[in-house]
């Protein structure tokens, strides 16, 4: 997910965090690196402020990338970028990408449904074989024989 200025990237990985990545060159004017002192990170969570690992952070000058490692599923997330630059220059205004993470719960037990659903199945055919074996072939031969003898 792309900020709508192009600095900000939001990628949202399949164990549930999120990698942000970002660079200087999309917010405008380049300015010379002495200047810039770091940058703040500020989260939102379905538009009010909670408290979660990236809520204000404070980031350095060198920093270009953050990870959230746990993200909520099904939270619509709104991550705001700011680049903090020594006085007299003023900051620019901050880069914010929006995204939901996908509820890595629900995927896992749908694979984990899916897979003991197919090992059943499976053994449900393997007991069909084996009472269609036992009734074929080991049926005793005397029964066999009087199924088959004609009744007088």
């Amino acid at each position: 997910h792309r900020s709508a200025g192009g600095a900000l990237v939001a990628n949202v990985l399949r164990n549930g965090s999120v990698l942000l990545q970002w660079g200087l060159r999309h917010w405008g004017a380049p300015r010379p690196a002495a200047a810039l002192r770091g940058f703040a990170l500020n989260c939102s969570w379905d538009g009010t402020y909670t408290r979660f690992p990236c809520d204000s952070v404070e980031l350095g000058a060198a920093c270009r990338d953050y990870l959230l490692p746990e993200a909520h599923g099904s939270v619509r997330y709104r991550l705001c970028l700011q680049p903090r630059y020594a006085p007299p220059r003023p900051a620019p205004p901050a880069q914010c990408v929006e995204f939901r993470v996908e509820p890595a719960a629900m995927r896992d037990i749908v694979v984990a449904m899916t897979a003991v659903g197919g090992s059943i199945c499976v053994m449900l055919v393997f007991i069909c074989l084996l009472v269609a074996y036992i009734t074929e072939n080991l049926m005793s031969p005397a029964l066999a024989r009087a199924a088959a003898a004609p009744r007088r």
